[in-house]
């Protein structure tokens, strides 16, 4: 027998974990891994923080070591 959500067995005892789940795939594409996606983020964070380290150098004086070593 069956109801809403969950099945009763012949003794009247429920069971929820007899359903299983509903399968779906991803239809958003591969972001993990060596893609075009992957490499392009990598590249662009790779220069903001390059930019950033030339930044702080060139306001501070100090780089990012001497920068810590002041704290």
């Amino acid at each position: 027998m069956r109801t809403n959500a969950s099945i009763v067995d012949d003794q009247g005892l429920m069971n929820n974990f007899a359903i299983e789940p509903k399968v779906y795939v991803d239809e958003q594409g591969d972001r993990t891994g060596f893609t075009t996606y992957a490499e392009l983020l990598n590249g662009r964070l790779a220069m903001i923080g390059f930019v950033s380290l030339i930044a702080l150098e060139v306001f501070t004086g100090h780089g990012i070591f001497g920068l810590l070593a002041n704290l």
